[in-house]
């Protein structure tokens, strides 16, 4: 009940937000709002055609340069790749849009542009800038040529081509790459001077329209736009109640389809609720989370690439873990339901395709956490270069392989062979390195075994592939188990092989599927060694009718002419002559 009146208070709390936040939105100070979400240029107007001539290495030779608001003016300092970008940011801050939309170079844009359209322009990208793109100002060059200072230790001069075109950051849009440049431009006479690339002003509209204010930003009144630390205390708010917002969605929808589901008749859909409930509620929850945060508000500044980046991870992270639950739940449906009992030895089939969807869930597990290490890795860009050049370089890549994960990426090899050839399944019996053990699982790097006494023997699969050992269960449970007994060379053998052969066709155990056989397989200098071989349906019934039956043998050889028949050491004493 406390839960329920929470979360009813948590979405009562948001809709008395936006109703505020809408009730303002008509009163609210024009001067305050940001710039329309449309397009500020039109794009019915006659666009201009590239407008650069002649060829020149250190800067681009223009023919017009922004011919509708003029050349920048005096007092700017665009003499320098940084000075330019630090005066447009500068601007930018100061609220002086119109000084800064002297920065871009408006050539791709029709000739009616106006002073006031370019500022609407710059604090649009402005806006961009400050939100999605951390700048690197050390690779920056503030240096007319755009050329990096490099400092040796003989404090030489290195000398190095100019430059002409500079990037200062990326921006995906629509699953492209948008690079922003500044570029060094000549018109006629006037000196060389850096601006905003026209090829990266002509995207600052479609980046705006997609990384531009949300709905909440706009609509929220003056009075609310109190800051702490320099963030937005509305925002904070704002996102703490979307997340719980967010959370009681995703508790609602674990326990509506775990109680709908655990009410079905159908093994495989409560199955589904006992494995897929919690993780689709918390995907969920996630998901919807990331997406309204998103439509409502947008976070700029320092904050800004660390939340998107935290969230970003977390809502992959919550899709591979449903992924992961889902492949559980359906192996284990298939195990539960569709498979016999493994446990039994003479089920073949039933441990071969044990195996075969212990080795598989694995093997998927690993694919879905490397697609989703490689989504996370693919939105950051820095390290999304990382892993370029890594690839790039073969033999790094060689070393890495083979030096740190040798052993890792080893027995995960190993693990699909054992798959394929099948040199052992689970619930196989194994005699590995003196221990008879039972094949319990097969992980992605070892196998897990349980010995007679209940222990358990951790094996790299590596070992399995690469060293030799006995499987008792591969082609047949059936198992065939010596006794061997010790005794005088006096006694009569074929009283112990009637014997033996009344005493095994008494026990449960026997298979009947080898006849009794005892036979003489050794001589020693005190006695002769009986062999008997007893059969059974597996390695576990065979041990119990060898220990039974050696017991009897034993006994029976004791109890011979009053032990008479027991192995013995002879001593001949002689008495020496006198």
């Amino acid at each position: 009940m406390l839960k329920s009146a929470f979360h009813r208070f948590l979405l009562f709390s948001l809709l008395v937000f936006a109703i505020l936040g809408n009730s303002q939105e008509k009163e609210a100070d024009p001067t305050r709002d940001f710039p329309k979400l449309s397009d500020t240029i039109s794009e019915a107007g006659t666009y201009q055609s590239n407008p650069i001539g002649a060829y020149n290495e250190a800067f681009y030779i223009v023919n017009r340069l922004n011919e509708n608001i003029g050349l920048p003016p005096n007092h700017l300092n665009f003499q320098t790749p940084q000075a330019t970008l630090e005066q447009f940011i500068s601007s930018c801050r100061n609220n002086n849009f119109e000084e800064a939309g002297y920065a871009l170079n408006l050539n791709l844009f029709p000739k009616e542009v106006t002073k006031k359209e370019a500022a609407i322009l710059a604090e649009k990208f402005y806006f961009v800038l400050n939100q999605r793109v951390k700048i690197d100002w050390n690779n920056i060059s503030d240096r007319p040529d755009g050329q990096i200072d490099i400092t040796t230790s003989t404090n030489g001069a290195i000398a190095g081509n100019p430059r002409r075109s500079v990037v200062f950051g990326e921006v995906d849009l629509n699953n492209r790459d948008v690079v922003l440049r500044l570029q060094r431009v000549k018109l006629d006479d006037y000196g060389a001077f850096w601006m905003i690339a026209s090829n990266t002003v002509e995207n600052i509209e479609p980046l705006y329209e997609e990384y531009g204010p949300r709905k909440l930003d706009r609509i929220m009144p003056q009075w609310a736009r109190v800051s702490f630390l320099g963030f937005p205390v509305w925002k904070f708010v704002a996102t703490i109640l979307l997340f719980f917002m967010a959370y009681a969605v995703g508790r609602v929808f674990s326990y509506v389809t775990r109680r709908l589901l655990l009410k079905s008749d159908r093994a495989w859909l409560r199955t589904t609720a006992n494995k897929l409930a919690k993780p689709a509620g918390i995907a969920l929850s996630m998901l919807f989370f990331y997406i309204i945060l998103n439509k409502l508000i947008s976070f700029s500044g320092p904050y800004s690439s660390t939340i998107y980046a935290i969230l970003l991870v977390l809502v992959i992270a919550s899709i591979a873990w449903l992924l992961m639950s889902f492949i559980n739940a359906v192996m284990t449906y298939i195990a539960e339901h569709k498979i016999g009992d493994s446990s039994i030895e003479e089920n073949t089939q039933a441990r071969m395709m044990m195996t075969y969807i212990s080795v598989a869930r694995r093997l998927l597990t690993i694919i879905i956490i490397f697609v989703a290490i490689s989504v996370v890795l693919s939105q950051f860009r820095s390290l999304e270069k990382l892993g370029i050049s890594l690839l790039a370089s073969a033999g790094l890549i060689t070393i890495i392989l083979g030096v740190a994960a040798q052993n890792t990426l080893g027995n995960i090899i190993a693990g699909i062979q054992i798959a394929l050839t099948r040199p052992c399944k689970i619930g196989d019996t194994l005699y590995i390195g003196d221990e008879w053990c039972y094949v319990e699982d097969i992980r992605f790097t070892y196998m897990v075994t349980r010995t007679w006494d209940s222990r358990r023997l951790i094996i790299p699969l590596k070992d399995i592939i690469s060293k030799p050992f006995q499987n008792w269960s591969m082609t047949n449970a059936h198992r065939l188990q010596p006794i061997v007994v010790y005794a005088d060379y006096n006694i009569d053998v074929q009283l112990v092989r009637e014997k033996f052969s009344e005493l095994l066709k008494q026990e449960e155990e026997y298979d009947e599927e080898h006849p009794p056989v005892v036979q003489v397989t050794e001589v020693t200098e005190k006695a002769i060694a009986i062999r008997a071989l007893c059969s059974a349906q597996d390695a576990n019934s065979a041990w119990e009718l060898h220990c039974k039956l050696r017991e009897e043998l034993v006994k029976f050889i004791a109890q011979l002419n009053d032990g008479k028949h027991l192995s013995k050491e002879r001593i001949l004493i002689q008495k020496e002559p006198t």
